[in-house]
Order: structure tokens, then sequence, then C-alpha cells
């Protein structure tokens, strides 16, 4: 990636996290070549790409400004610490979210879907045909249970760039993400465990909690740094937790990056106190920043992070290719996915692997991670106009969901249910708490181009919000 195009994501995510404010003035060009070590053109072409963004706005004889006009959302308040691990609940709304069918008169801002219709995956679908038309027909034998080699070989190698060194008989492909924590889970813990997880947090995982029967205790997690290292030592000293399962990277749904000091401390609690680390990084590649973000496990030298991963967000989830490094807990994982799915398809897994070995993922990504956080400003800006005020929202640091946090007391589930007949769906935050907490919060989709059927979509979402909330008021009254 080009140096202004580094330096133009730096102030962003800068400008993003408040370290200038509205009105404030950026730092000079010199001031930035020096500090940088680049060209004063270097500068000004990143502030160039801030001027086209919405984040940078110049002064004649006087530099670059953030703009006084783009007034951002306050971000979403930390929970309170949970008092004990508790029971998940929840099912029936994660039900009604999943079960959902595409319709071209629903506009769907709840899933977790990213943008397939982009020209870049072209070559993918080029190579899943070719290998259904090959005459040895390679897609329709079982496979060996680790996946097959020549894609965990190209795991290995993207994972470079997350500082894993891994290689080829680390890694288990599955079926998706989802089935990489699954068998993680299961190969740590049993029936009536607690596992820590980081709250608001993906909803699949505590769901296979509670279907395994076991119990969440839920961290309180800043919007931009992530679990809270204090509640959860407090945590482990009090309860005897078995695994922290958490996304420290592009989170689901509150789209942080865990700064790495912060990780490391991470690793020395869990070492302390002998407890798993299940890392979902599924997001981790989408980051808008260049080198993306370390994960935890590359920090790992015990074997105790188990690192799970898909191509389910970055290229298409209907492909069903997962991954999961599990560290010293290999063959335990082994055991649980031979119990579960046995081996995993192999006609995606060679598709992808053929896609990655012929360069064509990075410049996939590059296009994604800029459309992606494009999208995020254009939906930060329809939540600022169209919200009620006081809404407060995320600000992503990749990946393609908004976290929206109305006042205390709204019902995001009627919201939904007014939503209903007006073709719009958006993912409840209730579901992302394993005790129900959030039900003022929802979580919404950026990833498609924006249009006007979306940004009507989501003024929808706005006006039954104010709605309901002037309905409640008058009920008080």
């Amino acid at each position: 990636m080009t140096l202004y195009v580094n330096l133009a994501e730096l102030l962003g995510t800068r400008i993003e996290q408040g370290f200038y404010r509205p009105g404030d003035r950026l730092p000079s060009v010199r001031a930035l070549s020096v500090e940088h070590g680049v060209s004063l053109s270097t500068v000004q072409q990143a502030y160039r790409v801030l001027e086209d963004s919405g984040l940078a706005m110049p002064k004649p004889k006087s530099g670059y400004f953030v703009p006084v006009s783009r007034a951002l959302p306050e971000l979403p308040a930390i929970g309170r610490p949970a008092q004990r691990p508790v029971d998940i609940s929840q099912w029936d709304q994660v039900l009604e979210l999943i079960r959902a069918v595409p319709r071209k008169d629903v506009v769907q801002l709840g899933r977790g879907m990213p943008d397939i219709t982009t020209p870049t995956m072209k070559p993918l679908l080029r190579g899943l045909a070719r290998i259904s038309r090959r005459q040895d027909m390679p897609g329709l034998y079982y496979d060996n249970i680790y996946g097959t080699l020549e894609l965990r070989e190209q795991i290995a190698r993207l994972m470079l760039d997350s500082g894993c060194q891994l290689s080829a008989s680390d890694l288990v492909v599955t079926t998706g993400c989802h089935e990489a924590l699954s068998t993680s889970i299961r190969a740590i813990c049993e029936p009536g465990d607690i596992v820590a997880v980081d709250s608001p947090s993906f909803h699949g995982a505590m769901q296979t909690l509670k279907g395994l029967g076991m119990k969440a205790l839920e961290i309180p997690t800043d919007p931009l740094t992530g679990i809270s290292l204090d509640a959860l030592e407090l945590a482990l000293e009090q309860w005897p937790i078995k695994a922290i399962q958490l996304t420290p990277n592009c989170n689901n749904p509150l789209g942080y990056i865990m700064p790495e000091p912060r990780k490391r401390a991470l690793l020395n609690l869990a070492q302390r106190f002998d407890v798993a680390i299940i890392e979902d990084d599924v997001y981790g590649e989408l980051s808008y920043t260049y080198p993306r973000p370390r994960t935890i496990k590359s920090f790992d030298e015990d074997g105790r992070v188990l690192l799970c991963s898909s191509f389910s967000k970055t290229l298409a989830p209907g492909l069903r290719i997962g991954w999961v490094a599990p560290g010293r807990y290999l063959e335990r994982v082994l055991h649980m996915k031979y119990i579960s799915t046995g081996s995993t398809a192999p006609q995606p897994q060679i598709a992808i692997a053929e896609f990655l070995k012929a360069g064509h993922f990075e410049p996939h990504l590059r296009r994604m991670r800029s459309q992606y956080q494009r999208n995020r400003d254009a939906m930060i800006d329809w939540v600022t106009r169209y919200f009620p005020a006081g809404t407060r929202a995320s600000r992503p640091q990749g990946s393609f969901m908004l976290w929206v946090e109305l006042p205390d007391g709204f019902d995001t589930l009627k919201l939904n249910r007014a939503l209903h007949d007006q073709g719009v769906q958006i993912a409840v935050g209730s579901i992302f708490s394993a005790s129900g907490k959030y039900r003022n919060c929802l979580r919404m989709n950026y990833a498609a181009k924006p249009t006007p059927q979306i940004e009507e979509a989501v003024r929808k979402v706005g006006a039954a919000a104010i709605r309901l909330l002037a309905e409640t008021d008058s009920c008080t009254d």
C-alpha cells in the first residue's frame, strides 16, 4: 500500500477516535513530513484523501482542519460489571434474525453479510466453475480431516501479516468460523463450566455455550480499547473460569481494535490464571489501517490461544470455509470436528487456495477495506441525521458493523417489529448479551454500497425510533 494511503488512514483513525475534534487544526504538512519521514508531496496527497472522505478541510494560509460540521455521535456507554455467570438466553431472538429469507423487498441491515457483488470476486467464481468441470472430480471426494494441504499452506502464509508463525500442520480447516469456535469451546470446556466473554459479544459463540450447557460471564468492554482487563482480573480471581472468548480485532459488534499492549496484558492474565483464550479473528483482515492488527495468538508461546477465523466475512459466507489454529489443544479439536461434521467440503477449499495462490486476495481486501470505511462514514452520518437526539454510535476501525445505542429504556424488539411491515430488519442488541442486556441497542450492516434504498431504510429505522420514543414519553406523562 502506498505511503500516502497509510498516512491518510492513520490520521483518519485519529480523527474518528476523537484525538482531533471538530474544528481542531490538524498537524502541518511540514510537521507530518518530519514525523513520518516522508516527502511533503506524500503528506499533501494524504490530506487530499482525507478531503475526499470529508475528514479534513483546507483553509487558505492556515492549514487543514477537522470540519466543524462533522459532529459525531457520542460513543456507546461501557456496560456494568456482571455480578455472576449466567445461563445464556435470547435464542428465540437469534432465530428470528438467522431464519430470515433474503428478499428483494426487505433491506436486511441485521445480518453479518459482506458485499459479494464486487468484481474482485470473479476469479473465485471462475475457479469454482473450473473445478466442477474437472474429470477427476476433486471436489466430490472425502477430504483429510485437517483440510486440503494447499489451503492450509496458503492460510499459514496469510497469517504472517497478523504476526503468527504457523505451519500447515498447525491448522485445521473447518466449516466456517462458527465450527472453529464451537470445536474450540468443546475441546476445552464441559457442561457447567464458565467462559468469560466480552460484552456485547458475538451471539453465535454465546449460543454455542448455551447449547453445550455452559455459563457466560460478561466482562465490560470499552468501545475503543476492548475488554476491561481490571474487570477480567477480578472475575478470574472470583470464579473458576475455564476460557476467555473474545473478538479483539474489528470486534463484532463494536468494531474496535484492541491495542497491542492490552493484548499482551490479557495473555499475561491468561497465563497467570492458566486459562485458554479462544480468539475470534474473522474480521481481522478488514481493518481499515495497514498492516492489519496483530492477533493475541501472535504473542502466544505456550499454545493456550486457539485462533479462529474464516473467509465468510472477507469473501462470502456461503463458501463455509474457516480454520482454527488450536495450539496445545490440536488433538481435542480434531476429535470434536470429527464427531460434528467430519471433513470439510473440498471444492471451495481448492478454489480459495487457487484464489490466494494467484494473488487475487490482497487486491480484493484493499478494495473492500476502502469501500467499508467509506460506507461507515455514510452510515454514521445517516444515524446522526435521522436518529433521535442523544443516540450514540460506535467508531468501527474495521469490518462493516455499526453498534447504535438509543436512550435507556428504549426497546429495539418493539422497533424491529415496527419495521417489519416497512421492509427493514435490524439486529436487536439483546442477542449480543448472555443475560439480555443492551435492549436499547441495535446493530446495522453497512457492507453494501450506499444507495437511496439503503439510506431510506436507515431513515425508516430512525423515524420509527423517534415515534416509539414519543409514544413512551406520552405514556409516562
